[in-house]
């Protein structure tokens, strides 16, 4: 079977083309999101979104409300209670996140072991993109495009926060509003992901791809372009590779992600780990060189002379 074949049979499925459509617009909107958010150091932030949405998404199951909005409410009200612990309190940042996200992650799985259903509310946390309606499809799209509109917006001031939030302030703009967008723009895009990876692996998505790009280029124009492409070739590879292994998309979408993180960590030429060390052997084997006499091409001393 060729490539080609490899690559057109799954997409003769609706199924699949929804999932492939719904994949990549999410790999979108997170690769762009994760670029600010591992400058700004909130990968930890990220993981506590994702997971603080699911009492949100199990009560608007409930009371029959869409998902989005049960999951944004619940993904806006993590952030609010992190800031009022580490606003009115000792425990670190770091300490509130764990606290919250824990908590809220807790009360979902509690949520779904209590509440009567003929739906498998499972697939919130591990994921169902092979189970993406139209409804859900429109949805995402809607979502990502709010998203992706406010992050092209503001991407000067976003990124003018995130290198230095004093001189944002000292041109007029506002450190406060600024993070509290970028927060509110994790809790939309977490939603977004949650279909296609679940409430567990969403936190890949937010972080990987702008991990990866950060790890190819010193300049943040460069990684708003190579972690979007980076973060889409990885999910389509992913769908495909589930629709042939049979095995969990979400996963494999990661795990894929993962794999393109690890290459490049390993074999980039400058900032590869085996580039660094390659780098190092040489600049030993150039200082030895120069020290070495014959090797310089330094004349040794006459005995002669040395003794007059």
């Amino acid at each position: 079977m060729s490539i080609l074949e490899l690559v057109v049979q799954p997409l003769q499925y609706d199924f699949m083309v929804r999932a492939l459509v719904a994949t990549v617009v999410a790999a979108i909107v997170c690769a762009l999101l994760s670029c600010w958010l591992v400058l700004v150091g909130w990968s930890l932030m990220g993981d506590a979104v994702s997971h603080a949405v699911l009492p949100g998404v199990v009560l608007a199951y409930v009371v029959g409300a869409p998902f989005a909005v049960g999951a944004l409410v619940f993904g806006l009200l993590a952030v609010v209670l992190i800031g009022v612990i580490r606003g009115t309190s000792r425990v670190k940042e770091d300490a509130a996140i764990g606290i919250v996200f824990t908590a809220l992650f807790a009360l979902g799985l509690v949520l779904i072991s209590i509440t009567p259903s003929q739906t498998d509310l499972n697939h919130i946390i591990f994921g169902n993109i092979l189970g993406v309606s139209r409804g859900d499809l429109l949805q995402i799209c809607v979502l990502a495009s709010i998203a992706f509109v406010l992050l092209l917006l503001k991407r000067r001031d976003l990124t003018l926060y995130a290198f230095d939030p004093l001189h944002a302030q000292a041109i007029g703009l506002s450190p406060r509003a600024l993070g509290a967008l970028l927060l509110g723009l994790l809790a939309l895009t977490a939603v977004v992901a949650l279909q296609v990876v679940g409430v567990i692996l969403v936190v890949a998505m937010l972080i990987v791809p702008g991990a990866t790009a950060h790890l190819l280029t010193d300049r943040f124009s460069r990684m708003l372009l190579i972690a979007p492409a980076v973060s889409v070739a990885s999910s389509v590879v992913g769908i495909l590779l589930s629709y042939w292994l049979d095995a969990s998309s979400g996963g494999l979408v990661v795990l894929v992600q993962s794999g393109v993180f690890a290459l490049v960590h390993l074999f980039e030429p400058r900032r590869g780990l085996l580039g660094r060390v390659v780098t190092a052997r040489r600049r030993r084997a150039r200082g030895r060189s120069a020290a070495d006499p014959a090797e310089s091409g330094a004349a040794e001393p006459d005995p002669a002379t040395s003794r007059s």
